[in-house]
């Protein structure tokens, strides 16, 4: 079995530049601004032959009242509870600070491993911090700079003595060759691999209840929650199952409207959680009941309908409405008015702080999720196309009638159908529209993307 790499250290060391490094792509947010980790996020790490989990967490603080510091610094000592082995980083240009001494003497008293890595390590300027790192009483410092990649040799030498002898191969047989690089709804997958996880973005407004909804789901407090709007900001992936079935649950930044977004480590968090959404299976837009489906709610949705994900609303704090059934109502008619082209998407009512119909929620994702995996046969499509013509057919171009040959599926997530026409650029929008909602309607096909595309030629399966 693989084995676990916590890195902890005060704000602003790199942590989560050395994170990126390890795991080999820019997963984790980095800029100046200490504090930008909050919720630790973990990424398989494959360096020098060595294989590991390793886990980026929230820079440490020395409080211990209920402040958003404190439930950061309490999020790090969970995961620091769970790893293998912990490495304690340090700035060497700036030297060992009062926080670095005082964190060294709880971490020596944890049952956890510690390895002192002194990052920043590039230049003269690093060798007096080099130097004072040694009263830490942590042992010899690894030296490395996260962010020009040198000294990794030194810290898999290190880190070796707590990997399993097996590591490798164990590893490579429990890969389950997800690329986080590649957006999911991309990559070929059987439509009845059950193994493989499906991934779940939970998107929406901040302070919906997105962070709370992950915890109710998981049954812990995985990332922090808390009456502060736009707590979380790195895309956080967890790995869990439900009913025997595998799921990457991703909990995402909070989006606003985009003239409101001013900060740049937020600006950064907005594109991270865009990239969350074009990597999912199905999106679960969380919206409020006190406010539903505002005008930047139906901007994420859409959003999420033109990237070709599977959408499920979840009402969130439905346990404080008091008219349901206006409220109900209100969610129907901002579809329709919003999204009419995309009919039937799945709402349901939550309260994720008190677990209320959660397993609602789950059973219309996978609802979602199936119809978006959908593939329908050529033959049945091909009747269906034939009725379809019969009763209503496109109309005249220069007084010539548009020809439709042939229509087949040629992708799933979402699904797509390629319909071959004698004057493709020909054909209006508006009949377009209507073979879609046709096409939607007849094979039961609704809340998912259906993409349709126009080609010109003869039938590509008929006999010459």
């Amino acid at each position: 079995m693989s084995f676990t790499v916590v890195l902890v250290g005060r704000p602003n060391v790199g942590k989560s530049t050395l994170f990126n490094r390890l795991a080999g792509k820019k997963l984790a947010l980095v800029d100046d601004t200490p504090g930008v980790t909050r919720d630790w996020r973990s990424a398989p790490a494959h360096v020098g032959g060595l294989s590991f989990t390793v886990v980026d967490t929230a820079g440490l603080e020395d409080v211990t009242d209920d402040s958003l510091e404190a439930r950061m610094r309490r999020q790090t000592e969970q995961a620091l509870a769970r790893a293998d082995v912990a490495l304690f980083i340090i700035d060497a240009r700036a030297g060992i600070t009062p926080l670095d001494r005082h964190f060294a003497n709880l971490l020596r008293r944890s049952k956890t491993p510690v390895l002192l890595v002194a990052n920043k390590t590039e230049g003269k300027a690093s060798q007096p911090g080099m130097f004072e790192s040694y009263e830490l009483g942590l042992g010899d410092p690894i030296p490395l700079s996260a962010e020009h990649g040198e000294g990794m040799a030194d810290l898999v030498e290190a880190l070796l003595p707590y990997a399993p002898p097996d590591d490798e191969a164990e590893t490579k047989e429990a890969d389950d060759g997800f690329d986080p690089s590649i957006p999911i709804g991309d990559q070929p997958e059987p439509e009845e691999d059950r193994s493989k996880p499906i991934q779940i973005a939970i998107v929406g407004r901040p302070n919906v209840g997105k962070s709370t909804l992950l915890n109710s789901l998981l049954g812990e407090e995985r990332v922090l929650t808390g009456p502060e709007a736009g707590m979380t900001r790195d895309a956080i992936a967890v790995d869990w199952e439900w009913r025997d079935r595998r799921f990457k649950l991703v909990d995402t930044a909070g989006m606003r409207r985009r003239a409101r977004v001013d900060e740049k480590v937020e600006k950064l968090a907005v594109a991270d959680s865009l990239r969350v959404i074009r990597m999912a299976n199905v999106v679960v837009l969380v919206v409020d009941a006190g406010a539903i489906l505002d005008k930047q709610d139906l901007t994420i949705a859409r959003l999420v309908i033109s990237e070709g994900r599977a959408l499920v609303i979840a009402v969130n704090k439905w346990d404080t409405v008091d008219d349901r059934a206006m409220a109900l109502r209100q969610v129907e008619d901002k579809l329709q008015a919003s999204l009419g082209y995309i009919k039937g998407v799945k709402v349901v009512t939550i309260s994720a702080l008190k677990g209320y119909k959660l397993e609602t929620l789950l059973d219309g994702v996978l609802e979602t999720y199936t119809v978006w995996n959908r593939r329908i046969p050529t033959a049945q499509l091909n009747r269906w196309i034939e009725g379809v013509l019969e009763h209503h057919p496109p109309p005249l171009v220069e007084g010539r009638r548009i020809k439709i040959r042939y229509v087949t599926q040629v992708k799933t997530r979402p699904p797509t159908f390629a319909l071959f026409v004698n004057k493709p650029l020909d054909l209006p929008e508006s009949y377009q529209r209507y073979l879609t909602t046709h096409l939607r309607e007849s094979f039961d096909m609704p809340g998912v993307p259906v993409r349709l595309l126009l080609r010109k030629g003869k039938n590509p399966y008929a006999d010459d």
